[in-house]
């Protein structure tokens, strides 16, 4: 699924490039969408190495911070 079908299928502001805050770990974490793997973003958190990447669901604990 492109980032064009996540923000279809699931009703969400994702874009690359986009600034969001994951609460669903023990504490919540900033990061930068890069991509979009099937129906999950890839999301670089700050402070971790450059190409380290997570995959998350773009409605689970997932708060979009950019317009």
């Amino acid at each position: 699924m492109s980032m064009e079908g996540v923000r279809r299928a699931y009703g969400v502001p994702a874009k690359r490039g986009t600034r969001i805050r994951y609460n669903g770990g023990p504490k919540p974490q900033l990061g930068t969408i890069m991509s979009a793997t099937g129906q999950y973003l890839r999301v670089h958190f700050d402070g971790e190495p450059r190409l380290r990447r997570h995959s998350l669901h773009p409605t689970w604990e997932v708060t979009y911070l950019d317009p």
